[in-house]
């Protein structure tokens, strides 16, 4: 059904790269659940006031409130695609972790009332009249919802949209809380137990978690992320096809949205080879990059002294002195100068956030082991933590 949908409503739908192209999945996918939700918030709302059914009300207002997020999505899908301009130079992708944030609070607040709505009527109890009309409604919106669920989990996976990620989260645990809904009005039918209103309260507690967790999901988008390790992996794929690029560290990589990642990194180089072979190469990775991960990247060249005995063991020295008090600890940007007096041994070191050893202990132990293995040796170390 999602792969026909596709086919019929979204033109060149394989180029899913295309802000054009991404537009569309994101009208389709909007559209087809602005529908759905209004449907099922009719069918339960007018069945819920036949009824006295509180916990049916409150689904239906939920569907409506569902109806809302997917028109903020359709609107932040059509400002993602503008291209960049003087004041956004990177685009506008990253409004779609805006409206997922969105998303997250119109689901909270429905978690809200809901709850507060089941509360009042578990202090001041109602008769609920049980029918099997509410029943079919019911369970013809479960499956209503698993399937937009997975709809929006299929097309958020083939274009990456956070919006759409939040959008099935909240499809699924709509799912679940019309099943508890159900549930209790079967109890209710064959048993006379009435706890419609403890399964408000239980509906309710679900919809908050999904929201506290699309919230939380989309603050970590917003405030900004680590690389994923597939990023981090293509960028090493890319780099590791050309035997002189000796080594990268100092990768910083920069989401702006769905298609807009820009990277930075260094790239260690025989500062004896001939320079202009080394930027081509730099260029030719640059490049790789952009057309074949749609990475934009920004390399610097760092030149080395490769094949010096003195400096290679001063180097492997320095490597298993600083894996002794972490294995994760790295160097780079190894050098030596020499004179008269002492020498300076000037490097990097990558430390992990998770390495709880402050930065000044760190250049302290290995300054001093290094100083008294050798006499007249002063170390310059830069920490890089992350």
């Amino acid at each position: 059904m999602t792969e026909l949908l596709c086919r019929l409503f979204v033109r060149n739908h394989e180029h899913t790269s295309d802000p054009a192209v991404r537009r569309s999945y994101g009208t389709m996918v909007s559209v087809v659940g602005i529908v759905l939700n209004l449907l099922l918030a009719a069918g339960k709302l007018t069945v819920g006031l036949l009824f006295g059914a509180i916990a049916i009300q409150a689904d239906a207002v939920n569907n409506l409130s569902d109806a809302g997020s997917q028109i903020i999505s359709l609107v932040s899908f059509r400002i993602a695609a503008k291209p960049a301009d003087r004041d956004h130079p990177f685009g506008h992708a990253r409004i779609e972790y805006v409206a997922s944030m969105i998303v997250s609070f119109a689901v909270l607040l429905v978690g809200w009332e809901l709850l507060s709505g089941s509360i009042d009527k578990l202090l001041h109890p109602t008769e609920t009249v049980f029918s099997w009309l509410s029943a079919i409604v019911l369970g013809v919106s479960v499956l209503v919802k698993l399937w937009l669920c997975l709809f929006n989990r299929r097309v958020a996976a083939r274009i990456d949209s956070s919006v759409m990620r939040a959008t099935s989260a909240d499809s699924l645990s709509d799912a679940i809380a019309t099943t508890a809904v159900l549930i209790a009005s079967l109890i209710f039918r064959f048993t006379g137990f009435d706890i419609d209103a403890y399964m408000g309260v239980v509906v309710a507690l679900l919809i908050l978690w999904a929201g506290v967790k699309i919230l939380n999901e989309t603050k970590n988008s917003i405030l900004g992320e680590g690389p994923s390790d597939e990023i981090v992996n293509d960028i090493r794929t890319v780099v590791g096809r050309y035997p002189d690029a000796l080594g990268i560290h100092d990768l910083w990589v920069h989401n702006y949205g769905p298609g807009r990642i820009m990277a930075s990194l260094h790239i260690e180089v025989d500062g004896g080879a001939d320079m202009f072979r080394s930027h081509d190469m730099i260029d030719c990775i640059e490049r790789q990059l952009r057309v074949e991960y749609g990475i934009e990247a920004t390399v610097h060249m760092d030149p080395i002294v490769v094949n010096d005995p003195v400096l290679d063991a001063l180097r492997g020295e320095t490597e298993v002195l600083v894996r002794s008090i972490d294995e994760r600890i790295l160097i780079h940007d190894f050098r030596m100068v020499p004179g008269e007096t002492h020498t300076n041994l000037i490097f990097d070191m990558a430390v992990p956030f998770e390495v709880k050893t402050s930065d000044e202990e760190l250049r302290r132990i290995v300054g001093q082991r290094m100083a008294d293995a050798h006499p007249g040796l002063f170390t310059v170390i830069t920490v890089d933590r992350g």
